[in-house]
This record gives structure tokens, sequence and C-alpha cells, in this order.
């Protein structure tokens, strides 16, 4: 029977049927069915509450009532937006913030690209002993909050002018350092630097590791100084990179929140982040939601530069047949120099913080580093109304286990649903390459990645305050700080996804359809098994980022919700200083844990959740 046109041959009243049963068909198809829910669910997550956002920027709120006269609560209006551009506070709200973002942001991309290239030059290409050790130890400060260095950053720069008490330096030497060097933009930059470093050392020394070192010796040969080896052979590979390290560090700076409120607020030193806290905190929610969505824009066109950069530069064919051939540099005699540079550089980042952290927990009282000052009050202490706000030691405080045990909760729950999640969009996508569908729910499920975290709880703020039809306001609940870890974390597992995906030979599904498998058993007798390292890799890079995160759920945690991110801060803004740092070193101890347990299962590994 020879197949009919749709719109030829198919006889009048038959239309419809025929496209009804192809639909039904293309519908029914496995990949084409989960592609289709993850976009209603992406919609939902995604979609749906930035429009609710935008929404609430032009609409009229109760308390504009008395402002504006002649409107109703709901009208449209254009105020929040002609407020926060063009009026007498915008400048403080807005434009300075901004400024302060801007610099903040372009300082510590700048700092954490020179520390991390070099690092990674030096790992890669010359003969440096311990390379295995420095790869290790490049991932801890991923693994530590944001704000972990610029709390120790505290303890040690501090001075009695601008932290009320002295630091360790100040106690130790009599001299407290300069004003600008305890709080403001410098500490700001160089913490949030040697924090986020990490992500120019991975993708550089990955960038490295591709290149053949004959393609570098042939232009040697050819009289090429090794200047201009490096500016038109090595550099131009690199670049793209680089500029994945740019953008990544200088989005998450623009939009992290820990670090800026720690050494910026005392001094009244706003990010667009800390603004939007500090707004939301008095009420003006329209207010906070327009910069967030300057926030949102100004992620979009850094990411946007970005792409466009990496666009028009050439492709370089550096893998040929014959194997990858790199050449080590001989440092001779600098090689022990240097061997301890990049060993103190990686104490300073991944070792001194903790120790800073830790020696202050079993200070008595701040600004005092003496052995009469020592106690384990802030560990094992019992409550005295007398002493730190009556607040008992950490393993006595139930808030504390509380916290604890809401965080691990999240970040098991987020994690499981988040890498669940990145498994079918890489079915989806992948199964479904080169077709509309693929293609649009790769491009949603990337959204979240362009909105800073502190942006993207405004998001979930304006959507879940109130009821959403069917769906009860979630603002207050556990169930809200799930959702949002897992819409924000979809980019991340997507990628995983694809690239475990990618590795599965389409002949094995088609052979055990063949044999009678339902799409069902297809799944999870054979896509499942062979991509459970992506699964793992998703799973910890999720898990990870959850417990650690905090400019995502400061907006969104209450005292019923606290975990124990929300809770350092709020023990910092209270100036129960050890307190916030016993509590850090319990979370990044539980950080340390999960992620030996989840390395050791399967073949998971963090460097693959990143995507190296």
């Amino acid at each position: 029977m020879k197949r009919m046109k749709l719109g030829t041959n198919i006889p009048a009243g038959q239309s419809f049927p025929v496209l009804l049963r192809r639909f039904f068909r293309w519908l029914a198809t496995p990949h084409v069915f989960l592609a289709i829910l993850m976009l209603i669910l992406m919609v939902y997550l995604i979609v749906i509450p930035l429009g609710r956002m935008v929404e609430t920027t032009l609409t009229v709120e109760k308390k504009d009532l008395m402002t504006l006269e002649g409107v109703e609560q709901g009208d449209f209006t254009l105020y929040h937006w002609t407020r926060m551009l063009f009026s007498k506070i915008s400048k403080i709200i807005l434009y300075t913030p901004l400024r302060n973002s801007l610099v903040v942001s372009a300082g510590a991309t700048l700092f954490a690209f020179f520390l991390g290239a070099m690092m990674a030059w030096l790992v890669v290409r010359t003969d440096m002993p311990g390379r295995n050790i420095i790869n290790n130890l490049a991932i801890v400060p991923y693994m530590m909050p944001s704000w972990t260095i610029a709390m120790a950053w505290t303890v040690l720069f501090k001075n009695r002018t601008m932290g009320g008490t002295p630091g360790l330096l100040e106690y130790l030497f009599g001299q407290g350092p300069p004003n600008w060097l305890a709080y403001g933009p410098v500490p700001i930059i160089i913490s949030s630097g040697l924090h986020y470093y990490t992500f120019f050392f991975l993708f550089v020394s990955t960038a490295l590791i591709s290149i053949d070192s004959n393609l570098e010796e042939a232009a040697a040969m050819m009289g090429a100084s090794r200047a201009r080896i490096l500016r038109r052979i090595t550099f131009p590979i690199i670049l793209p990179a680089i500029l994945s390290g740019f953008i990544m560090t200088f989005s998450r700076v623009m939009g992290t929140f820990g670090g800026p409120n720690v050494l910026g607020v005392p001094v009244r030193y706003y990010t667009l982040s800390t603004m939007i806290r500090s707004t939301i905190k008095i009420g003006d929610t329209a207010d906070a939601f327009v910069l967030a969505i300057m926030l949102i824009l100004l992620a979009m066109i850094s990411i946007y530069v970005n792409q466009r950069a990496i666009g028009t530069k050439k492709s370089f064919e550096t893998i040929g047949g014959r194997g990858l051939f790199i050449r080590k540099t001989n440092l001779r005699k600098w090689k022990a120099p240097v061997t301890g540079l990049v060993v103190l550089i990686q104490f300073i980042i991944a070792v001194l913080p903790l120790v800073l952290l830790l020696l202050n927990t079993f200070m008595k009282n701040s600004g005092e580093y003496s052995l009469s000052n020592f106690t384990l009050h802030h560990w094992i202490g019992t409550s005295d109304p007398n002493f730190n706000d009556g607040l008992p030691g950490i393993f006595r405080n139930p808030q504390v286990f509380k916290a604890a045990w809401n965080s691990i909760r999240l970040a098991v729950s987020a994690s499981f649903i988040t890498a669940i999640l990145g498994v079918i969009l890489g079915y989806s996508i992948v199964k479904g390459k080169n077709t509309w569908l693929a293609k649009v729910i790769e491009q949603v499920a990337f959204v979240p990645y362009v909105i800073p975290g502190i942006a993207f709880g405004a998001i979930y703020i304006s959507m879940f305050a109130r009821p959403v039809g069917i769906i009860p306001a979630l603002y207050g609940t556990f169930a809200l700080l799930v959702l949002v870890s897992v819409a924000k974390n979809l980019p991340f597992s997507s990628r995983t996804g694809v690239s475990s995906m990618l590795q599965v030979g389409r002949e094995l599904e088609e052979a055990a359809a063949i044999a009678g498998a339902n799409a069902w058993r297809r799944f999870h007798r054979i896509i499942f098994p062979l991509t459970s390292g992506g699964f793992i890799s998703g799973f910890l890079l999720t898990f990870i980022s959850t417990m650690r995160e905090l400019s995502l759920i400061i907006l969104l945690v209450t005292p019923a919700t606290q975990v124990l991110s929300s809770l350092t801060m709020r023990y910092t803004e209270n100036g129960s200083e050890q307190q916030a740092d016993a509590v850090i070193i319990l979370l990044i101890s539980l950080i340390m844990i999960g992620n030996l347990l989840v390395g050791r299962f399967r073949k998971g590994t963090l460097q693959k959740g990143l995507g190296m």
C-alpha cells in the first residue's frame, strides 16, 4: 500500500484523523515524550517564574498607593522602573552598586585568570614535581562556600577601626592593616579571585593538555621566537578555554552574596547582590526585582559577548593520529623556588583559611589570641546567658543540628532529582539530535546558568509567594528550597547527561528494541547503567553546590528551613563571629565527607560534573 502524503491524496474527512494518528505516534516515541515532559517542567520552573518577576515590576503594589494617585492595586505602571533608573535615589540604590559589582567582578576575574592560568601552565607544561597533589588541592576552593576566604580574611586583616576588635595581624604586631585592606573592594576582589581561580585552572589545564608540542617545536625550527609561538599558536588554541573561564568567573562573582556581605556591607560598600537583599528586607520587593533583572541582563550580555568572541575564532585540530606529544619545560635551577611558591599559594588558598577559622573558634573573646582566652565553648559549651548571646556550642545547639539536617536532606534531595533529570535531558537531547524540540529543551535548560543565584532566588519569591493554580504558596517551605536548587543546577546536570549519553551507541538500544524490550526496560537495563558515571558526577556537583549555596537561598530561608550556610551568615551578621566560624568548619567537613563517599562510588568525579 502506497503511503499517502498529507494534504494530497487523503480524502476529505480523513485528513485530521490521519494527522492525529501521526501526532500520537510521534508523541509515543520515548525521547519525544520525555522531551515534552522536560519542556513543561522547565517552563514551570524557569520561564513562568521569570515572567512573574517582570510582571511584578510593572504592577502597582499595595504600598505604592501611598505614593501614586489615581491608580488601584494591580494596575500597570512604570513607577518602579522610573524610580530605580531616574529618581534621586537611583544613584544610591542602582548605579553605585552596579559600578561596585562591575569593579569587583572584573578585578576578581582578572586576578583569578592570572593565578589559574599560571598554575595550569606550571602543572601541565613544566617538570615541576607534585602535580597530582596540586591538581587535587585546586578543587578544594570549589568545595568551600564562596565566603570562606572572606571570613578568614576578617580574622587576619580586620582592625579596631573597621572591625571593632583587632585581627590576628594587629594582635601579633601591634599595628593594624590599613582600612582599605580590612574591608571594601580590595579584599572582596582578592578573596573572590582566590576562590574562583579553580575555573581557570581546570579550563586552561585541559586546553594545554590538548596541544601537541610538535606544533610549537615545528614553529621554533622555522625560526619563530618563544613570544611569537605563544602569541600565534599556544594562545589562540587555549583562548576558548580562557574565555569560558572569564564568563564563568565573572558571572559567579557578579551574583555572589556572601563575600560582599561579609567584607562590603559593614563599610556600606554595596554590590547589586547585597542591595537586592537589603531592598527586600525593607519591603521594596518590586524595586529588588528591578535590580535582579538588571543583574540578569548583565550576565546575559557577558555570556553573549563571550559566545560571539568564541564564535569568531577559528577552530584548530590539535589531535592527530600519532597521539599527543607534550614536552615539559625544564625549570632547572628554578624548580625548587617555583615549587615552593606554588605550595605556598595552595596553602594560602586551600589550607590557611580553614586554619584561621578553626583557630578563631577556640577564642573565648574575639581579637585576643592567647592561651588564657582559649575555650571549647563554641564547640561543646552549654548555654550561658552572660556570654555569646546565650548560644551553646554547636554540638549542643539544636539550631545547628536542625540546620545540618536541613542542609543534608536538601543537598541529597536536590542532587538525586537533578541527576535523574540530567540523564533524561541528555537522553532526549541526544536521541532527538538536530530536531527543533531537542534544541529548544537544550536552550531552556541553559537559562538558569545566565541568572545569578540571588536573582534566581528573587524570581522564586515572585512566583511562589502566592498560590499558582492548584499549587499553594510555597514560600517558607522546604519544598521551595528543593525546587530552586533543582532548577538552578539543571544546566550542569543536563551537560553531564548529554556527555554520558553521547558515549552510548544507538545500536545497543536498537538491538534491545528488536529483541522485544520496551522503552522502560531499555532505559533501565541499558541506558542508565552505561551512563551511571554521568549520573554520579551530576549528583556530586549538585550536592557540593547545594551544600555550600547561599546566594540562591538567602532570600528564601525562614527560621524553620534554616540551613548551615544561611545560619553561618546569620551568626556573622549578629556578631557571633566564633560561632559562625565553627558552623562553617562543620559545613566544609560535611561537604568533604560527601565528596569522598560519592567519589568512591562508581566513576563519578567533580571534574566530570564540571565538564572536564
